[in-house]
């Protein structure tokens, strides 16, 4: 089932620290001044933080999923997702991993702990 702008909110918010903001008409989350998730203005795409050394391969394996950021992003560990190729787990692995980028190492294993 795909998912929508709105479970990106709701599971993003219950991160530690995170926060949304409004930038440009685009919906951002982020922990301090990081951003983490970006949501396109049509709510279609989530941007999301990821390895650059590792981007290629993920659009390669699924280029019907995801694609690289807009240009002015490729300097950033960044990738876009179309929302409806998703389920609920892969969002959720795709924006618990974005945030852990962006956390102290300390929140990320208090992160962990509280859920085991």
């Amino acid at each position: 089932m795909a998912v929508t702008a709105q479970d990106v909110r709701a599971l993003a918010l219950t991160l530690p620290r995170a926060y949304e903001a409004l930038v440009r008409d685009r919906v951002k989350f982020r922990v301090g001044r990081l951003v983490f998730l970006s949501i396109s203005p049509d709510e279609t795409q989530l941007g999301f933080g990821y390895p650059k050394e590792e981007r290629n391969a993920l659009i390669a394996a699924e280029p019907e999923k995801y694609m690289l950021p807009i240009p002015s992003d490729m300097r950033y560990n960044w990738v876009r997702v179309w929302l409806a190729e998703i389920d609920h787990d892969e969002l959720e692995a795709l924006v618990v991993n974005s945030w852990r980028m962006s956390v102290p190492k300390k929140v990320w294993t208090e992160y962990q702990a509280a859920r085991t």
